[in-house]
């Protein structure tokens, strides 16, 4: 589709998104690797949203991959909103192989509202591989522990999740996790304040 009014994009990631459409066309994909890695990562960023926007998530999928090798940590919202792209469009295999490509999680506030919008659009798509994915690594990334006390709304869509998706053994761990944490916030943080 046709780009919207309003929306500001450079000219190399109108070139990039045109190029890339080739080249789905024509079936080269892979040619077209090498002028993505010379975007800035808001070109890149652009790039993908407009892609989601136009409903080529498969193309999206691609520039993420090129985005996650140039810029790492991957953006967790910008994950979770291919995964409900792909989900819409019914390609829901691909979001597995995308949730399998992640290399881990970290921990934090403002990473804790990306990972929730990210484990909602996984078990709203019904990808149980997925979330056990996620799971193991936010387990490795520290979750739970106190680098990484484990927030409560995390924990209960990831525990709500996992059960309705048939895990209801990691459901409880999940839940006994969250448990924990808060009861270690309780003993440690009146101990910080005096």
């Amino acid at each position: 589709g046709p780009l919207l009014k309003g929306r500001i994009l450079s000219s190399e990631a109108i070139q990039s998104i045109q190029s890339l459409k080739r080249a789905n066309r024509t079936g080269s994909l892979s040619l077209s690797l090498p002028p993505l890695r010379r975007l800035l990562k808001a070109d890149l960023l652009a790039v993908v949203r407009e892609l989601l926007r136009q409903d080529h998530c498969t193309l999206a999928v691609h520039v993420l991959s090129t985005l996650r090798s140039e810029y790492p940590p991957l953006d967790l919202t910008l994950c979770a909103d291919v995964v409900n792209a792909l989900a819409r469009n019914g390609e829901r295999e691909e979001i597995d192989r995308l949730i399998g490509e992640m290399e881990g999680i970290e921990g934090g506030y403002e990473n804790d509202k990306a990972l929730a919008k990210l484990i909602r659009a996984v078990m709203g798509a019904e990808r149980r591989e997925s979330a056990v994915r996620i799971y193991a690594m936010m387990r490795e990334g520290g979750w739970g522990s106190e680098s990484w006390e484990a927030d409560e709304y995390v924990a209960e869509v990831l525990s709500k999740g996992l059960r309705r998706l048939g895990e209801e053994e990691l459901a409880a761990q999940v839940a006994s996790t969250q448990r924990y944490s808060s009861f270690i916030a309780l003993i440690v943080k009146p101990k910080l304040a005096l």
